[in-house]
């Protein structure tokens, strides 16, 4: 057989391969699993592997490995990059493994490959537990996991690759490993941090933390007050318990009935915070955010899944979407100036400016302990142009680029890897001993870097 002929009957011989369905060009159902969030990503794969099992995941790497195709891995398909799709090859779509299990007795949970954060904190909050779970419920636990999981809780708890315990993972050998703590130790190190470059993780089994109801929400100020407010908040963090994760946001005030008038549709700045102990402790710790008097105050006693679900609507599938971050180590009057001057020159309503407070948790894991790049810094920032009009694609970005520029001369010159958009800036989310470290288990692994449709580590 010629490699045209091949090639040509490739989707058959997949197909025989899997109990779950294969979708390809033509057939009901490809556009839809084809599409991923991000709208910029228009991408069109030649087959489309819905796996039903640990089986068909394994059938489906091999086979991409042994044909020499572009193999893109899906979980909840939220990548920012549009990883999780490809132009020609095979999407590996996790989505029918969404099952969790959780264990309430021993506070663990194990989910699929395919679990969202919405299914995940459903099935746990039942017996009021869950796990550092990112910002917004519709994204897949396995990309925010595998690249580490900043989220509301993460302060008190860690970041969600610090409550993973375990993975099942099939390598580019097709080979099924597990890696804990004492099963393949160093693979456990590189799968918390190090993104999905060493195989496709099919179970996660974390831990969990009673946590039911929060003191959590939104504050908004209008962005005339953010010099005043930001450096308050400044102070503010220095001493706030573990317990309280807070960030800030500019974001464009929606014409929402809660908003004053004087304040929709402009640049607003927004303090947001989660507090995962009691509730009376919560009050007193984010007392002195009330006392600057916000515009408005929606900081209120939640349920967990209400809060980690409160931006879905704001990013819907299928906006378009471009990024820059970094962390830097502190908040000085240069950078609340530059801060507020790209801020309030936002091209489209839908962006926003997000810094995330650090620590706690975070810091108290020992830097070398995961493949997390930095759990020095104070803050986490991310500049996230989201607009719908694809002829504005250039001004959003360039509005990003530019910002991003700005805040170089601030910033540590390192990433958090999940909010790396370029498979190329993936080494400056790691120290040179811990890419290094990365780099071995990827030759171990993946030598031929099939798993490369990531923020890539290159053999």
């Amino acid at each position: 057989m010629d490699s045209t002929t091949r090639n040509a009957d490739a989707p058959t011989r997949l197909r025989r391969l899997l109990d779950g369905e294969l979708i390809c060009p033509g057939e009901p159902g490809y556009d839809e699993h084809r599409r991923v969030w991000n709208g910029m990503i228009d991408k069109r794969p030649a087959m489309i592997a819905r796996c039903a099992s640990v089986t068909d995941v394994v059938n489906t790497v091999t086979f991409a490995r042994e044909e020499s195709l572009m193999l893109a891995v899906r979980g909840g398909g939220h990548s920012f990059a549009g990883f999780s799709s490809c132009d020609d090859g095979v999407v590996l779509d996790l989505g029918h493994l969404d099952t969790v299990d959780v264990d309430p007795e021993n506070r663990l949970a194990r989910a699929g490959g395919g679990v969202t954060w919405r299914m995940f904190d459903a099935a746990t909050n039942v017996h009021g537990l869950a796990t550092t779970g990112g910002l917004i419920s519709t994204t897949g636990i396995a990309g925010l996991t595998l690249g580490g999981g900043i989220g509301w809780l993460q302060r008190k708890c860690g970041l969600s690759c610090d409550n993973l315990l375990s993975v099942e993972m099939v390598t580019a050998s097709g080979e099924v490993v597990r890696a804990d703590s004492g099963q393949n130790p160093e693979l456990f190190w590189g799968v918390r941090g190090g993104g999905g470059n060493f195989g496709v993780v099919t179970q996660f089994e974390f831990r969990l933390h009673p946590v039911s109801e929060v003191l959590g929400g939104l504050m908004l100020f209008p962005l005339e007050r953010a010099a005043e407010v930001i450096h308050a908040y400044r102070e503010f963090v220095r001493d706030c318990p573990d317990e309280l994760t807070t960030w800030l946001s500019v974001i464009t005030a929606p014409a929402a009935d809660f908003i004053p008038t004087d304040l929709q549709g402009r640049p607003s700045l927004a303090v947001l915070a989660c507090h995962c102990g009691d509730l009376a402790d919560g009050e007193a710790a984010v007392r002195p955010l009330r006392d600057l008097s916000p515009a408005v105050d929606l900081i209120e006693p939640t349920p967990y899944p209400d809060l980690q679900s409160m931006f879905d609507e704001d990013y819907p599938p299928g906006v378009r979407c471009y990024l820059r971050a970094g962390f830097v180590c502190g908040l000085t009057d240069t950078l609340i100036d530059t801060i507020i001057e790209h801020t309030s020159a936002m091209p489209s309503a839908a962006s926003s400016f997000d810094f995330h407070h650090m620590g706690g948790a975070v810091a108290q894991v020992s830097a070398d302990a995961t493949a997390f790049g930095d759990r020095s810094s104070e803050f986490c920032f991310n500049i996230v142009g989201v607009w719908d009009d694809p002829e504005a694609d250039d001004r959003n970005r360039d509005w990003v680029r530019g910002f991003a520029s700005a805040l170089t001369p601030f910033a540590t010159g390192g990433v958090y890897v999940n909010f790396t958009a370029d498979l190329d800036r993936a080494q400056l989310a790691y120290s040179d001993s811990k890419y290094t470290r990365l780099q071995a288990l990827k030759r171990q692994y993946d030598p031929a870097n099939l798993f490369r449709l990531n923020q890539n580590i290159k053999p």
